[in-house]
């Protein structure tokens, strides 16, 4: 029943048909000048057609190349503008959902190739050079990917390489780890819009910092976050994991596992077990005026894990109560959709090529990001809305050329039916473009192999475009002639 209410809710929530999806997502912008406001829209456009090639291949007129280069270079633009109308996009795509995940994670953006560019800094203590992207994206219980709601961009400082030796006497607002706290912040002016939307802020195991803890109780939001610590707890076994250990058998859930690198996909059987808790402050001095925290845990094991793989094991903590068998599958659900983020980095780097790009500076490259990262987000949505509503209209994401285009293609036909087809097929057709051979036991297409295929079906489209030139235009004369 649970599955059968969850399919209509993704049903009944499918944003409305919009073929022109980059004025959607960019035409909103207030950058101060209505040129520049229109530039970003014809970039947006530009790049999104050809994401995985340079701007001067993207961008094949002179004109509009020195134009690119001036608006990534204008330190009058802020890149948080950039991402604005597409954030205001994506609340009124959450907007009557009853819950929403929001996403957050970082990753590393390498430009150890480009050393020259201004800005840049450490990743790591060895090695690696560039900037990293703490990214919050917001899901549906279903894994539905709604939007960016917050894009985070930094790089470290050279001269502070063993900043780490001194991170324990430090504020929080002098850390890294303030990421985790400036994402909660975030989600509570998005709740004033959403009133009627319960926003749950899920993180893996590094965001494990008992400031984020703190400020999310103190701003009543809602998270569900990966134990990294086995922290001391209020309890006669006096830590997280031995405490949950004591704890009753809830229930047993199976968990279909995506395909990683070196992992096949499987379906793990995991044991949970929940219990309230609370959390005991830190003991170091910095911390030690912070209040005990109220949270619920969730333990899950994976029983019988193949031979040769390494078990699966997540403690979760939570503010929402979990204490039932359905209450605690929600929730491992939840935490399962974490992954959508990742694959969303993914194609930032490998579809969007976002670490090949020369932008000599990191205010250029910050505001290019703000692009790119709603260029990658609209990818994973295709796929992810093939998947879970397949039978929607594949205009949903493709306007009428582009999956008349394709359906020629495919059945190498010049008359495409009258109308679009379904949008999972469709997406299929796309990803067989991209190589995907679509046998028994493949499964759904990859990122990789449908990214790949949109590309093709760019040069397509266009081709498309040019041999029905005339026909179109005769249509119109037919119907100016009839008129009059």
């Amino acid at each position: 029943d649970r599955v059968m209410k969850n399919n209509r809710s993704v049903q009944e929530s499918k944003p409305t048909e919009d073929p022109d999806w980059v004025s959607r997502e960019f035409g909103g912008a207030d950058l101060g000048d209505v040129r520049r406001d229109a530039r970003l829209v014809g970039l947006a456009r530009a790049l999104a057609e050809r994401p995985e090639v340079s701007l001067p291949q993207a961008l094949v007129d002179r004109a509009a190349l020195k134009a690119a280069y001036r608006f990534f270079d204008n330190a009058d633009i802020n890149a948080r503008d950039i991402l604005a109308p597409h954030i205001a996009s994506s609340v009124e795509r959450m907007r009557g959902e009853p819950v929403i995940l929001a996403v957050q994670d970082t990753t590393y953006i390498d430009y150890s190739g480009h050393r020259a560019t201004e800005g840049l800094g450490p990743m790591n203590d060895r090695d690696g050079w560039g900037l990293l992207c703490h990214g919050t994206l917001a899901f549906t219980p279903e894994g539905l990917p709604l939007g960016v709601l917050g894009l985070r961009v930094w790089a470290r400082d050279p001269k502070n390489r063993r900043l780490n030796a001194t991170r324990p006497g430090r504020a929080i607002e002098e850390k890294e780890s303030y990421k985790w706290l400036d994402s909660v912040q975030a989600l509570t002016q998005l709740r004033e819009q959403l009133p009627a939307t319960r926003l749950v802020s899920v993180a893996d195991r590094e965001a494990d910092v008992y400031e984020y803890f703190n400020e999310a109780q103190t701003l009543g939001v809602d998270l569900l976050v990966r134990a990294s610590w086995d922290r001391r707890v209020e309890s006669p076994q006096g830590h997280i994991w031995s405490t949950l250990a004591k704890s009753p058998l809830l229930a047993q859930q199976r968990l279909q596992l995506s395909r990683s690198p070196g992992q096949a996909a499987r379906v793990a059987k995991l044991s949970l077990r929940a219990c309230p808790i609370t959390l005991q402050p830190p003991a170091d001095h910095a911390r030690s005026n912070m209040e005990p925290i109220g949270l619920w845990a969730l333990w899950a094991c994976e029983m019988r894990p193949p031979a040769g793989v390494k078990a699966i094991e997540w403690m979760l903590l939570t503010t929402i109560p979990t204490d039932s068998a359905e209450q605690a599958c929600e929730r491992l659900q939840w935490y399962a959709r974490r992954w959508g983020i990742e694959v969303w980095h993914r194609i930032l780097k490998g579809g969007c090529k976002i670490e090949a790009r020369q932008l000599e500076s990191f205010d250029r490259l910050k505001r290019l990001l703000s692009v790119y990262a709603v260029i990658a987000w609209r990818i994973l949505y295709a796929r992810m809305l093939s998947r879970l509503t397949p039978n929607v209209s594949a205009s949903a994401i493709l306007a009428p050329d582009e999956w008349q285009a394709l359906y020629c293609r495919i059945y190498r036909t010049p008359n495409p039916p009258a109308t679009p087809p379904p949008l999972r097929q469709a997406l299929r057709w796309i990803a067989r473009l991209g190589g995907f051979l679509g046998r028994t036991g493949d499964g759904e297409p990859g990122v990789q192999t449908i990214w790949t295929g949109f590309h093709e079906l760019i040069a397509l489209t266009d081709m498309y475009r040019i041999m029905n030139s005339d026909k179109s235009r005769k249509s119109k004369q037919a119907k100016i002639v009839g008129n009059d």
